[in-house]
């Protein structure tokens, strides 16, 4: 901690230094827990805020979570359109049935839907699934 107040204070002093601090908070925070840093710091998430890492720490989590979103959009939509092809080929389904469909990746949705035509009962159904768990 002295190594801490030491470094702040150098920071303090230079003025070309002080918008590192939020950056020093930072990476103490990784070594230290952060309510002896904010302490230490006198240091809260609006000096957090104010840096340009917290900007870009958020566009980066935002950009990952649009593209998880969309893939998991596509997912759910590629698993409802089979779950309705394989009703109109096979009848009704299992509640367990759609629920293994709706697991399945993107790549084995698409599996699915390769085969799902050549299904002449629900055991093809039931042996595809298998096939892909075990």
């Amino acid at each position: 901690m002295p190594n801490l107040r030491q470094a702040l204070l150098s920071l303090r002093t230079d003025p070309v230094l002080t918008d590192l601090e939020p950056l020093l908070s930072f990476f103490a925070s990784f070594v230290l827990d952060i309510p002896l840093v904010q302490q230490i710091m006198r240091w809260d998430m609006t000096v957090l805020r104010e840096s340009p890492w917290y900007n870009e720490i958020l566009k980066e989590g935002l950009e990952r979570g649009n593209e998880l979103g969309l893939q998991q959009g596509r997912q759910e939509g590629e698993a409802n359109v089979l779950i309705c092809l394989l009703k109109r080929q096979l009848g009704e389904l299992t509640a367990s049935q759609e629920q293994r469909v709706k697991r399945l990746s993107i790549a084995r949705l698409e599996e699915l839907g390769e085969v799902l035509l050549d299904f002449t009962g629900p055991a093809d159904l039931e042996q595809f699934l298998a096939d892909l768990e075990g």
